[in-house]
């Protein structure tokens, strides 16, 4: 197994380019609008990983994965034996499991804090947030070695080029600026209403016309 070292930042696609008029959102949470036609995404918060003019990547965090709990999947995926489930660290104990969108469902995708990388399987996508889909971070949780602060979506969603910025257009989305609360915070439940207000609206405020964080 690599050994975990910190990152340095990497920037993101809008500063790469150096136009920030182009409207990539990789790092920004989106919300969904009432209006949202598409079930899978009644009420959800997604976090942007990629977003470029080859389309969009994000994980869904508010909406929990039911029947399984994070020691459980280990033993699942023989990252330990079952007879190790009640030595595991207490922070390992407190990893949510969300259903992270409707691609790749049987694949894991760990958001984490910045505080954990593995050369060549952590993607640094913004300020303090990384994404890894490696078992290698399985372990490293398990072991009391892994990230701060860490969340395992099964699955993730998925947008071809050009649609994200269509859905938004028409009145699928709004967006606002990510914060770890929003991605890691307990309150899973809560996450929809609180990136709401972050952006000072009320679900009562909102209607079929467009918006923009």
């Amino acid at each position: 197994m690599k050994s975990p070292r910190k990152s340095s930042r990497k920037k993101s696609s809008r500063e790469t380019t150096g136009e920030p008029g182009r409207g990539y959102l990789d790092g920004q949470m989106l919300i969904a609008m009432p209006t949202m036609g598409d079930e899978r995404f009644t009420r959800s918060v997604i976090y942007v990983c990629a977003h470029s003019t080859e389309g969009a990547m994000g994980i869904v965090v508010n909406q929990p994965a039911s029947n399984i709990k994070f020691p459980d999947l280990l033993v699942q995926l023989e990252v330990i034996p079952s007879a190790e489930r009640i030595e595991l660290p207490n922070h390992a104990g407190d990893v949510k499991i969300l259903k992270g969108g409707p691609v790749e469902t049987g694949r894991g995708f760990v958001l984490h804090s910045a505080d954990f990388f593995i050369e060549n399987s952590t993607l640094p996508i913004d300020e303090g947030i990384c994404l890894t889909a490696t078992l290698d971070i399985l372990k490293a949780i398990a072991n009391g070695n892994g990230p701060h602060d860490a969340i395992l979506a099964l699955g993730y969603a998925g947008w071809a080029p050009g649609q994200l910025e269509q859905e938004i257009q028409e009145n699928g989305w709004l967006h606002c600026a990510a914060d770890p609360e929003l991605i890691f915070g307990a309150d899973t439940d809560g996450k929809y209403d609180k990136a709401l207000r972050k952006i000072g609206i009320a679900l009562g405020q909102l209607s079929s016309q467009a918006g923009h964080a």
